[in-house]
């Protein structure tokens, strides 16, 4: 029975690297042909030889089989190139300070911070009263909670408006159903209250006793009702808030800025709406403004008035896609009663905001690099003088940190860049003092050994890409070097330049490391979003090949030493360019790739579906179908070379389900008429995120880093400094 499924080969010890024919590797699996239609309610039909590999359940033998022969053959077939992930994986974790701790912040009159231990793969959660000479009080140690698993996660921690009790959520699947658990912070007792499939967001009101929750649809996932559970009586009895009808919409929790509210905050692609209620007493939450299709809001309360970040028109009806702020009064509840403030501008696209007393911070993208405008009060209670915080690099990314207080004149805000370690600022915004709070150690790495810069590519409809760069001094750009390019452009995300502790490994064998801004992210405003999504998907994909072709053009790598890596919706970049320009990349880096786009989005059961027919398209509706079906990345495979690939999942995503790209290897291999390895890692203990614990990530980064590294003919050693 197991052979039909599957065939390896009787041996799988290999005495070459990878990069040789295949003909010098093991055999890989087969997976088994299964008739399958796939219908939709126009009338189409499709043929899915390998739809009987989904198993929502996880359980069928052959299903596991056929997974876990993949698994063997990647064993196998890696085997010479151990050494090499060995190294990587020390370099990498050899960079990483062991015994570190996060910036602390003060929060009613305690410290707040996250520590690890030298060899401990998990976060300490604790605390400091008053001081952080004071005596530490641990919350939790997440080494003693994961002893035993092999996967754990704390997605949440809430602790109650008098300091005394905690509720976290956490996750021992990988599935991102979450279990509400409480603990008395002074007596260290873990109540007996338990709260199961849930998400992360977690509220407590004033009294200290109600917990305001999202339970999630056991299914599908989505966040559709929210709960509150009063502290000692059963989840059972817990009573219902709100419940949201509209599968195309999310839900979140959060307080206000004075802490004086609580809010549902409900939102889809393209619309949203906010109900609050007094934290003191929050019987009843009411609709700040109803919600309206293509208008979005998001409001914050400071002062006695509301801030509001919205796209909604104003009294002109001049539509603000890049966002503007307005203002409104705690009675409102209509947009009638908005008031603009900070005005919409086409160049810049306004991402947040956070309230202080004495100025509020702005946080902006402009020629795709964010900044920071600060718009201090004056003594009149009018705006008073405008500025912006600082930056050093021609590419950088910059943003909000945690600013736990609003009554003081300092900003904490983040910043990073390809060659700058993340660094945590803190800016006296009356005096213009500036205080490092901590750049995260890197060991053994000298910034000043590596260049960053800007580039600009130009698409073939004329639009020009801005692209980040990074390399090691001393690099000529003579068309000879290997290089990696990334991106992901979907959903509105900005992929900004930070830095990357792994990367460091690639540039000191000589690659160039490139960020394509691609269109369907929001680098360059809402527009840049607009016009990657729907029927104007295929930018997001010709803007990564154009800029492929740009980047080899102007000398920063050879034509033929070409890798691309993206991850969940930038997997489905990957399976979109390798089947339009399968000969300008030798090899593809796709990680929990989303690359069944029509079946997926067909099946409203799935998790995520139906949130995302704003994203997608709704392939019920033929023309969004026909769309979706020219690009989908498994129902465009043909016969043609394919480059290198290796392709990672998890056995427990819930975002992109394992058997999109395990169907996605099977059905390529059976045309792929090239001779170079497809390799597919399924992680059987985890979902979208990988491995769980900060160093068992990196075991699997430098095995899909080694066989890039090998496929690019790069010098498996570092290059002499």
């Amino acid at each position: 029975m197991k052979s039909s499924f599957f065939t390896l080969a009787a041996t799988l010890l290999m005495t070459t690297t990878l990069n040789a024919p295949a003909a010098g590797l093991p055999a890989p699996p087969v997976a088994a042909k299964q008739p399958h239609t796939v219908k939709a309610p126009h009338g189409a039909q499709r043929q899915d030889e390998y739809y009987w590999l989904r198993d929502d359940k996880r359980k069928n033998p052959q299903m596991l089989a056929y997974l876990n022969a993949e698994n063997a053959y990647v064993d196998a077939a890696m085997k010479p190139l151990k050494p090499l992930e060995d190294a990587l994986y020390g370099e990498i974790v050899g960079r990483i300070k062991q015994d570190d701790s996060s910036v602390p912040y003060r929060e009613r009159g305690f410290w707040y911070y996250t520590r690890f231990e030298t060899g401990q793969d998990y976060p300490i959660h604790a605390r400091r009263k008053g001081a952080m000479d004071a005596a530490e009080q641990v919350m939790l140690d997440v080494n003693v909670m994961a002893k035993g698993k092999d996967y754990f996660s704390v997605g949440a921690m809430e602790v109650s408006q008098d300091n005394r009790v905690l509720a976290w959520a956490d996750d021992a699947v990988g599935r991102r159903q979450y279990t509400i658990r409480f603990k008395n912070l002074d007596t260290g007792e873990i109540y007996p209250d338990v709260i199961e499939g849930v998400s992360t967001d977690l509220m407590w009101a004033d009294d200290n006793k109600t917990l305001f929750y999202i339970e999630n649809d056991p299914e599908t996932l989505l966040t559709v009702r929210v709960k509150k559970h009063v502290l000692g009586t059963p989840a059972s009895s817990d009573v219902l808030v709100y419940e949201e009808k509209d599968d195309s919409f999310y839900m979140g929790l959060g307080r206000t800025r004075d802490d004086a509210y609580l809010c549902i905050d409900v939102h889809s692609t393209v619309s949203s709406e906010m109900r609050c209620a007094p934290a003191a007493d929050p019987k009843e939450f009411a609709v700040l403004a109803p919600r309206e299709r293509d208008v979005e809001y998001h409001a914050d309360r400071l002062d006695g008035r509301w801030v509001i970040r919205t796209n909604a028109p104003g009294a002109d009806g001049k539509p603000a896609p890049n966002f503007k702020l307005v203002t409104a009064p705690d009675s409102a509840r209509s947009r009638k009663e908005w008031k603009d403030w900070i005005a919409h501008r086409d160049d810049v696209f306004i991402e947040g905001f956070e309230l202080f007393d004495g100025f509020t911070a702005v946080s902006e993208r402009s020629d795709a690099l964010e900044r920071l405008r600060l718009i201090h009060k004056g003594k009149d209670g009018k705006d008073g003088k405008e500025e912006f915080v600082k930056a050093d690099e021609p590419a950088f990314s910059m943003g909000l940190s945690i600013n736990s207080e609003h009554d003081t004149p300092w900003l904490r805000y983040s910043y990073t860049s390809l060659t700058t370690p993340a660094t945590t600022y803190e800016l006296n915004t009356e005096t213009g003092e500036r205080k490092l709070l901590k750049r995260q150690p890197v060991i053994g790495y000298d910034p000043d050994k590596y260049v960053t810069e800007r580039f600009w590519a130009t698409a073939r409809d004329g639009v020009r890409i801005p692209v980040s760069l990074v390399y090691k001094k001393g690099f000529e750009k003579n068309g000879k070097a290997a290089m990696l390019q990334y991106a992901y452009g979907s959903y509105g995300m900005s992929m900004d330049p930070t830095f990357s502790g792994t990367n460091v490994s690639l540039l000191d064998r000589g690659m160039v490391y490139a960020i394509a801004h691609i269109r369907g992210g929001q680098e360059m405003g809402r527009q840049w979003y607009d016009n990657g999504k729907l029927f104007k998907k295929q930018n997001t994909f010709n803007d990564f090949v154009d800029v492929t072709d740009a980047l080899v053009k102007a000398g920063y790598a050879a034509p033929d030493r070409v890798a691309a890596y993206g991850g969940s919706a930038g997997g489905l970049l990957m399976g979109a360019i390798t089947n339009i320009a399968a000969d300008k990349y030798r090899v593809i880096l796709s990680q929990v790739p989303f690359v069944d786009v029509v079946t997926t989005m067909l099946d409203a059961s799935i998790p995520l579906t139906t949130n995302e027919y704003d994203e997608w398209g709704n392939p019920e509706k033929k023309d969004y179908y026909d769309y979706m079906l020219s690009y989908s990345p498994y129902d465009n495979l043909k016969k043609q070379a394919y480059p290198a690939m290796f392709v990672g999942t998890g056995l427990w995503d819930s975002q992109v389900q394992y058997w999109e790209p395990a169907k996605y290897v099977a059905r390529l291999r059976t045309l792929d008429t090239g001779d170079r390895p497809v390799l597919f890692r399924t992680n059987m203990d985890a979902g979208h995120g990988g491995k769980s614990g900060r160093f068992r990530r990196y075991r699997e980064q430098s095995e899909m880093f080694a066989f890039m590294i090998d496929q690019l003919r790069v010098s498996h050693e570092v290059a002499a400094k």
